[in-house]
């Protein structure tokens, strides 16, 4: 159980990076920073773009015309985050290494199965 929340986890702040990545892409290309007409630039630019719309797309579609600004990415970073903090929450909470879904981490179940 341990291990498939760990991975979990893994894939989800990977997910947080990668949109803050696009982000940072989408600000870049707004502000001419680097240039579009480069392969390399593109093919990142698809990249993020294909995985990141799917499940900023109905995020885009429930809030409100900004003008201009994009909020979506943050809402979407803020429900990753609520949804590790309660896979680290219950997940750990129910492997056999104790209590450690206090906000300490792995490392005070872990002590205390070695000790005992």
């Amino acid at each position: 159980m341990q291990s498939l929340v760990l991975l979990i986890d893994t894939v989800l702040n990977i997910y947080i990076w990668l949109l803050i990545a696009s982000a940072v892409l989408s600000w870049l290309v707004v502000f001419n920073v680097v240039n579009t007409r480069n392969q390399g630039v593109i093919a990142v630019g698809n990249f993020l773009y294909r995985i990141t719309e799917p499940l900023l797309r109905p995020i885009r579609r429930i809030l409100p015309n900004f003008g201009g600004i994009d909020i979506s990415p943050v809402v979407l970073i803020l429900l990753l985050i609520f949804l590790q903090n309660l896979l680290r929450e219950y997940g750990f909470a129910s492997s056999h290494f104790g209590d450690v879904g206090g906000g300490f981490g792995m490392l005070p179940g872990l002590l205390g199965s070695f000790i005992a």
